[in-house]
């Protein structure tokens, strides 16, 4: 369960509570004839080597799945555990929506459905929407009262389940309107067999009062834009155009040279990372344009009258955004000529400012292809960029322009101005707007709060460096520096304020009691362990008062304010905030907690009760490890033991160690410890943590920091560094006493798996085998830069080819495995890293295996993607990591 104040927070954990359904879904059966998907498997070796329990787990041979593999049992019911409900407070804080789930893993059959990959966009053209949506399978409603439970349950009394969705119909993009009377999602048939393709979405809304949903629209594009609320009584919608046409997809495809042409002037260049999903042709530029474009319209909720935006005319839309007055509309869209190098976002973009009937106002940008931003981070487009609106005031629009041309590397001052524009004034067409600030380094965000006071956020990429500035939006005083910090430095990390939200929806920094006094609430790291804090900052004094801070053995935290309901003041005396709190062996759970005039905790009353997600893992135990490399910086790691495991029984537990590389600029920063040892253990689908039920210890996240001070550049020295980590991590499994340094096998996803096959190539008397997930492993595919690399490889020759496995391939002695999405779409990691890395491991007589996943993008999503990779994990290493 995740809880959200009005609109959708993502929860810190990636899995917090579980629903109260069960059931253990079987790979379902399909039409005989779909096309049969298969992992294309390829292997030196030519013995087949099989966990327990899995030879019997084969796909029938009807089905068209072909060659997919099953783990464990208990691997199994983890995979196939009934996902939590989401809930949202209304914006009255006296209901509670609760958003209910299917399964979490859908089959590969319904991922294997007709898929548009269109200027790093994918798209399902049936139903003019991003492809592989989740969605919820219904909605309800609960009270809000001493006596509310989530989940839901057996409160019947207290709960109505919202009416009149057709069945087998799936319910997205859930929002409620600002007065907490109405309550709108989009609503879109479920494909009941294989082949069947539904039409677009519609746009439903429901009443709190009766529950009764209704259909307002349909015919939705939402490619880009789905709805936005329009004060309280209407709503701006995009949809798919009156007399589109034929999709291009009914074409026959034109054959051609394929040009691209660059003339540089004065020496431009143009840069990019290794982008994928780009259009290749006139026939991409057509699929792109139909099933991109959509007209707005505007739907009067009580009559369902409707009305065109912008003339009703077409555009490639990618944003539409409301103001908190509901008066006027900030629309942006996409304009020729578009690009065969760069994703959408770099096409050229007009942002205009109409008003709530769609009547033109004023033209806010006109952006060109973005062709010549500088790799180096914190470069930028030039031209207004973050465009949005400011959440204090009705209708002002805001936005950021760079005096560097994009480029960091330009010593200027200002770097970046902040402006303001009224909509008001923008009806007159020489009306020129407010600079309301001035930032150095790049600027990177700003948090309202009224005329006086707004925080404004400015950082740099080389120093790390961030500085938080209170400046008056009204121009009363001269800004006024607050914090200035090291980013990567989170044991001095002061907090972000917490913020509130007011009578138009909008969330606002939450000033307390009218003193120029603000909450601050942070993650607390520190060298014993992460313990989350609730200050109360004096802007005008600076200083700080400790409310309240999480104590073990519990691990706690605040979040939301509730108490946020009476415009204008946020009181500290009876101020009521949403609490999670839990331990290593409990799952969090949710409580209100309420403070006194004094800012102590005077009640804390919980609001769930929710089962351990995982009964088969229950007992299981971890600890944090802290240790030291060679060069003195210092590492940490959490090391778990399978359930029933005795420390003393002198028994020795084969383990696999599972790290991602970061980098960071101090030595400082790259050893703190950013975790808590009594967290509760939240395990993803493919998690490593998998392993617990099969037996073997599981090191998880040791650092493995890449580290370099001054100018000089944390890639120069990465091998050393990252043996040095590897082999202190070694060591402190050994301390232990339970881990068996013999049998320790290294993996990793991504960068990790990058990580994983280079350890194999510089340390292999390390580990045993490795395990390398959806990685890139030659970086002269990747020559632009990767990772938090910004130099090119031609500036740095040398640093791409010690890092690149693949270079060392000629090194690597030990098995490497490796697994790959057939759709990767991260940038750099396109399945061919895997096929030829895997192809330079055969060739050096190395043992073998890859493992790419059908209809699979960076992360495994579908049900037998999943339990093959589980599968795969484990018998590998029953094979290997003896």
């Amino acid at each position: 369960m995740r809880l959200a104040a009005c609109r959708m927070l993502r929860a810190r954990s990636s899995r917090c509570l579980i629903s109260v359904a069960s059931s253990n879904r079987a790979i379902p059966p399909a039409a005989n004839f779909l096309p049969r998907a298969s992992p294309r498997t390829c292997t030196l070796t030519t013995r087949a080597v099989n966990a327990p329990g899995s030879e019997e787990r084969e796909m029938e041979d009807h089905s068209p799945l072909v060659g997919y593999k099953m783990p464990g049992d208990p691997m199994l019911n983890i995979v196939d555990q009934p996902r939590e409900p989401l809930y949202s407070f209304s914006p009255l804080r006296n209901m509670i929506l609760e958003l209910r789930r299917p399964p979490a893993h859908p089959s590969v059959i319904e991922y294997s459905r007709p898929e548009l990959k269109l200027a790093g966009v994918r798209i399902d053209p049936s139903g003019f929407c991003r492809s592989k949506q989740t969605h919820y399978t219904a909605l309800a409603l609960g009270e809000m009262g001493p006596d509310v439970k989530l989940p839901f349950g057996g409160a019947a009394g207290h709960v109505r389940e919202i009416t009149g969705v057709p069945e087998g119909h799936g319910i997205r993009d859930v929002s409620w309107s600002a007065d907490g009377k109405q309550i709108a999602f989009t609503c879109r048939k479920l494909p009941a067999r294989p082949d069947e393709s539904p039409p677009p979405a519609e746009l439903w809304v429901a009443s709190v009062d009766d529950c009764r949903a209704k259909k307002l629209v349909g015919n939705l594009n939402s490619v880009f834009v789905s709805y936005s609320w329009l004060g309280n009584d209407s709503i701006i919608v995009g949809t798919i155009p009156e007399g589109l046409g034929a999709s291009p997809l009914d074409r026959p495809r034109s054959f051609g040279p394929k040009i691209e042409s660059f003339t540089s002037k004065d020496g431009a260049k143009s840069q990019a990372r290794t982008y994928q999903d780009l259009l290749k042709d006139a026939h991409d530029e057509a699929l792109f344009e139909h099933y991109c474009t959509s007209a707005l319209l505007k739907v009067d909720v009580a009559s369902g009258s409707i009305r065109k935006l912008g003339e009703g005319r077409g555009n490639v839309f990618t944003a539409c955004s409301t103001s908190p007055s509901g008066e006027y509309v900030m629309v942006a869209w996409l304009q020729k000529p578009w690009s065969y190098s760069l994703p959408c976002g770099r096409f050229p973009k007009i942002v205009e400012l109409w008003d709530k009937d769609g009547n033109f106002v004023k033209r806010i940008a006109d952006l060109p292809l973005a062709t010549n931003i500088p790799l180096a981070f914190d470069s930028c487009r030039e031209g207004p960029r973050s465009v949005g609106w400011r959440d204090d005031k009705p209708h002002t629009v805001t936005w950021v322009e760079c005096k560097d041309g994009g480029d960091p590397a330009v010593e200027i001052s200002p770097r970046d101005v902040l402006y303001a524009l009224d909509a008001e004034d923008a009806t007159d067409p020489a009306a020129a707007p407010v600079v309301v600030g001035q930032t150095d380094m790049r600027y990177s965000g700003v948090l309202w709060c009224d005329d006086s006071l707004a925080l404004m956020y400015e950082s740099e990429w080389k120093t790390r460096r961030s500085r938080t500035w209170v400046i008056a939006p009204d121009g009363s005083a001269e800004k006024r520096l607050l914090f200035d910090l090291n980013y990567e430095d989170s044991y001095n990390d002061p907090g972000s304020p917490v913020l509130r939200r007011d009578a138009n929806g909008s969330y606002v920094i939450a000033e307390i009691d009218k003193k120029r006094q603000i909450l601050l609430s942070g993650a607390g790291a520190s060298p014993e362990g992460s313990k989350p804090f609730l200050d109360l900052l004096d802007l005008d004094s600076g200083e700080t008062r400790r409310l309240w801070r999480s104590s073990p053995p519990q691990f706690e935290s605040m979040s939301t304010i509730l108490s946020d309901t009476v415009p204008g003041v946020i009181k500290l005396k009876d101020l009521e905030m949403l609490a999670r709190r839990e331990t290593q062996d409990t799952p969090p759970q949710f409580s209100i907690a309420t403070f006194t005039e004094d800012g102590k905790l005077d009640a804390d009353v919980q609001i769930s009760d929710f089962d351990h997600p995982y009964p088969g893992l229950v007992g299981m135990k971890k600890e944090i490890l802290q240790y030291e490399r060679k060069d003195g910086v210092k590492l940490n790691g959490t090391l778990y033991t399978p359930p029933g495991f005795d420390a003393n029984s002198g028994e020795l537990l084969p383990c696999i160690l599972w790290a991602y590389p970061r980098e960071f600029k101090s030595k400082d920063s790259a050893g703190q410890l950013r975790k808590s040892p009594h967290q509760f253990v939240s395990i993803g689908p493919t998690s490593p943590l998998m392993l617990l039920t099969e037996g073997y210890a599981v090191f998880d996240g040791p650092s493995m920091p890449i580290f370099a001070e001054g100018d000089n550049e944390p890639n120069d020295t990465y091998v050393d560094q990252l043996v040095s980590s590897a082999e202190a991590a070694v060591a402190a499994l050994k301390e232990t006493g339970i881990v068996d340094t013999d049998r320790v096998a290294v993996g990793g996803h991504s960068y990790g798996a990058f990580m994983a096959a280079g350890l194999m190539a510089h340390a292999p008397e390390l580990f045993t085998c490795a395990i390398a997930r959806s990685g890139a492993y030659n970086r002269t595919l990747t020559p632009f830069g990767f990772q938090a690399e910004e130099r090119t490889i031609w500036q740095a020759a040398d640093v791409y080819s010690k890092m690149a496995p693949f270079m060392s391939a000629h090194k690597i002695k030990r098995p490497v495995l490796l697994i790959h999405g057939e759709a990767d779409n991260n940038a750099g990691t396109f399945p061919l890293q895997s096929e030829r890395m895997h192809a330079a491991l055969k060739g050096h007589g190395v043992t073998t295996r890859l493992v790419i996943l059908p209809y699979e993008s960076h992360g495994y999503s579908a049900r037998e993607s999943i339990l093959h990779t589980l599968a795969e994990t484990s018998e590998w290493l029953a094979d290997h990591n003896k």
